[in-house]
């Protein structure tokens, strides 16, 4: 059995918890009780989401249902776009930037450019825009769109971290949920991600029983899987397997939720990391840049190389002041997901869903 380490809960602000637990039960029953109207669409919308704040991979998963679907049908993804530069409704096309898509939509539009990607704070206005499209999409994907109720999704899909898990956790601001445990009875599917691969069948069956899933829910596990390391700049530099990194010394800069995962994974090939971390979805400024570039400098090894995230990356390659030297020697690290069992189980369910909510849709005008 797998021993994680207690989650820290900040017992001082657990009066404050408390009341907003009352803020978030008396949204959620406004809505449930038809004061706060929620709309239904005739197309299938699939949230992705969570009940706590902080990473739990939303991005790789929502990437990950791209896969399952795209080969069917006309995917559209809508987010609301954390951190970019514009405001309202924006339809990302070839030339868009993370500055207008943020991080993650930009990300997803540059891996998958035949996908309908959006981002819009009014989710309900988004989805109406992308179906109002000539080609408009045959299913939505919401990312990070489950505390949205304006709009009802038709299947629901909750991530919960396994190094935090969610029966452990108490409301913000002591704890990091967003929502009462109780509220993962609203999903369709819940899935346990950053599984450790070391993971027995015990562990299995203890989260499955704290969890309680009932049976009308799927419960599956994921873990991360990395691919090899990626320039981020291109200009014809090849990519790296994780294994070139024996004998090289790492600088590992950061701007996400949780770096840990990614820097067990890189001490699997190399004991010489050096860290610097920044907030996540941070956006770089010319003071960063310049201190990246002097912490590389300053490694005294000839073989080194820097390593930043795949979100990291949208917005590092804006930067126009990032020097040649340094360019050469910047890397992100790709992250996928792997189901630990059941995933033909899993992809069924999605495309059972689909399939039976697709093809008697209203059109959507302007």
């Amino acid at each position: 059995m797998i021993n994680t380490e207690p989650i820290h809960i900040n017992k001082w602000l657990l009066p404050f918890s408390w009341l907003y637990g009352i803020g978030v039960y008396i949204r959620n029953k406004f809505f449930d009780w038809g004061i706060f109207k929620r709309e239904e669409f005739d197309v299938p919308v699939i949230c992705i989401g969570n009940i706590t704040v902080g990473g739990t991979g939303k991005t790789p998963h929502t990437e990950y249902l791209i896969n399952v679907l795209k080969d069917k049908y006309r995917v559209g993804v809508l987010s609301r776009g954390y951190k970019r530069k514009s405001k309202g409704f924006v339809l990302a096309t070839s030339e868009s930037t993370s500055l207008e898509l943020g991080d993650e939509s930009y990300q997803i539009k540059r891996k998958f450019p035949d996908v309908i990607v959006a981002v819009d704070g009014n989710r309900r206005r988004g989805i109406k825009e992308m179906l109002s499209l000539e080609n408009p999409p045959e299913v939505i994907l919401l990312d990070d769109a489950f505390q949205h109720r304006y709009v009802k999704p038709s299947y629901t899909v909750i991530l919960s971290d396994f190094n935090r898990p969610v029966y452990e956790d108490t409301l913000l601001p002591a704890g990091r949920l967003r929502e009462s445990p109780s509220h993962l009875r609203d999903a369709n599917i819940i899935i346990v991600t950053k599984c450790p691969e070391e993971l027995q069948p015990i562990d299995f069956r203890i989260i499955s029983h704290d969890i309680n899933a009932f049976p009308y829910q799927g419960l599956y596990f994921t873990q991360f899987s990395y691919n090899n390391l990626k320039p981020v700049f291109g200009n014809g530099i090849k990519q790296l397997p994780l294994d070139s990194l024996q004998g090289k010394s790492v600088l590992l800069a950061t701007g996400i939720a949780s770096p840990d995962m990614i820097i067990k994974k890189l001490s699997d090939y190399t004991k010489d990391i050096d860290m610097i971390t920044y907030p996540d979805h941070h956006n770089f400024r010319v003071k960063d840049i310049r201190y990246i570039s002097e912490r590389f400098k300053g490694i005294l090894s000839d073989n080194k190389i820097i390593i930043v995230t795949e979100k990291d990356a949208a917005r590092l390659v804006l930067r126009e002041d990032i020097d040649e030297e340094i360019k050469e020697s910047l890397y992100y690290l790709p992250v996928e997901i792997t189901f630990m069992s059941d995933e033909n189980d899993f992809k069924d369910k999605i495309l059972k869903h689909v399939r039976e909510n697709t093809g008697n849709r209203k059109i959507y005008k302007r």
